[in-house]
């Protein structure tokens, strides 16, 4: 027991219900440890990627990112700004199926997730001579990477494979360039403590929602007495639970009060909240897509869905680009390159798509054919020509434009010589 303990009772020995190994009156450490949040060196356990994402936030950024890139169009192109799209052998494997057990869209779905929870996405590349005929996932728990003469070396299940035949996409490189960082690993405080709140938040609900109760009033002397009169009023609560009923007898002259935190709080609502957008920042994610609205309103929702394609789908898909052009098609001016497709991610609402093709098409930025195949339609006759408005013409030529396009003369001084000639 704690030193006020010994002050208040003149150093009598006394037995105490508290666990020796927790003691409520020496330190709010030691509490926290009660309550389960701390351990013993009053540090938040490292958490597991299983145990991360048993968090609702942790499991819905992981499962909609991993979902979302993978299910952009990957076409293949020409090199170049405007090269044409290709469907060639490596097209087939990043489009449809990259190996004969799984689709391209399941592939990279598994790839991403490993990502998002480990750290690291790895995939070999199977090859007869130099020429790409499958992708085969690899599991990084099982991989081992290694740097010999400059080159890694990826080593799974006793083979060594060289880096030029593993498609590596880590989430962020430690300094020897070989080992990644996992998003889980470092933000494990924030998780750990957004488990820890969360159970100590169910455990309010352990007694059907009575919290821990003190009785007050006469009490009876000796230690059977009290203990029946514990057991009656137990008796009491708990067929006031089974019927239903908020009411239930007390003894005359003896009242119960809540101990400890009320129950409202508790359950630590706010601070659960604020534990969303903390693990949030370390994915980067809006908190808009983790299902946080407290704060969102029509303008800054919308905002950060512009956010997402921009500073975090697009950053990752670039990456991913460039690992699979590299590794696919070679580092010494690749003749093709891998592209995803994001206009359908950028899309807005009808009526604003809409007008901005319209007015792409009537500006000569876009034939009506290029606008249909966004909106993925197929083309029509005559629509691979461009189309400007023509009364859009320089300044210093508009009187001159109006009298050579087949309308009337305006000019009044010509009327007039005109009319005294059909006089005279």
């Amino acid at each position: 027991m704690g030193w006020f303990t010994d002050w208040l009772l003149g150093g009598v020995e006394q037995r105490s219900i508290e666990d020796p190994k927790y003691s409520l009156s020496e330190s709010p450490e030691e509490l926290l440890r009660l309550l389960g949040i701390a351990d013993a060196q009053n540090a938040l356990p490292i958490v597991s990627i299983e145990a991360a994402l048993g968090v609702p936030a942790v499991f819905s950024i992981v499962a909609f990112l991993s979902r979302t890139l993978a299910a952009l169009p990957l076409p293949t192109f020409e090199a170049g700004e405007n090269g044409a799209r290709v469907d060639d052998s490596v097209a087939q494997l990043l489009s449809y199926a990259p190996n004969d057990g799984e689709t391209s869209y399941g592939w990279r779905r598994w790839h991403w997730q490993q990502v998002f929870t480990g750290g690291r996405g790895l995939a070999w590349i199977e090859r007869v001579g130099r020429r790409p005929v499958a992708i085969w996932p690899m599991d990084p728990a099982l991989t081992t990477i290694r740097r010999v003469n400059g080159e890694r070396i990826y080593t799974h299940n006793g083979r060594d494979y060289r880096a030029g035949d593993v498609i590596d996409t880590p989430f962020m490189l430690k300094r020897d360039g070989l080992a990644s960082y996992s998003p889980i690993a470092k933000i494990n405080k924030a998780i750990s403590l957004a488990i820890a709140m969360e159970s100590f938040a169910g455990g309010f609900f352990l007694g059907g929602g009575v919290p821990p109760l003190a009785l007050e009033g006469p009490l009876p002397s000796g230690a059977d007495a009290y203990r029946r009169a514990q057991n009656d009023i137990q008796r009491a609560i708990d067929l006031a639970k089974k019927s239903n009923s908020n009411i239930f007898g007390m003894p005359p002259g003896h009242n119960l009060k809540p101990v400890g935190i009320d129950p409202s709080k508790g359950q630590m609502v706010e601070a659960r909240a604020f534990q969303i957008i903390e693990i949030s920042r370390g994915w980067q994610m809006p908190p808009v897509f983790v299902q946080d609205l407290s704060k969102g309103t029509f303008s800054n929702t919308e905002q950060q869905d512009l956010w997402l394609a921009k500073h975090l789908i697009m950053q990752w898909a670039k990456a991913f680009e460039d690992e699979l052009t590299l590794k696919l098609y070679g580092w010494q001016n690749p003749t093709r390159r891998v592209r995803h497709n994001l206009d359908g991610l950028q899309r807005g609402a009808f009526k604003e798509r809409s007008e901005a093709l319209a007015r792409a098409i009537q500006t000569g930025q876009l034939t009506p054919n290029e606008a249909r195949a966004l909106e993925q339609r197929a083309p029509m006759d005559g629509g691979d020509q461009l189309y400007v408005q023509q009364a859009t013409v320089p300044l210093v030529m508009a009187g001159a434009s109006i009298d050579h396009n087949g309308a009337p003369s305006i000019d009044d001084n010509e009327e007039d010589a005109a009319d005294a000639s059909t006089q005279d």
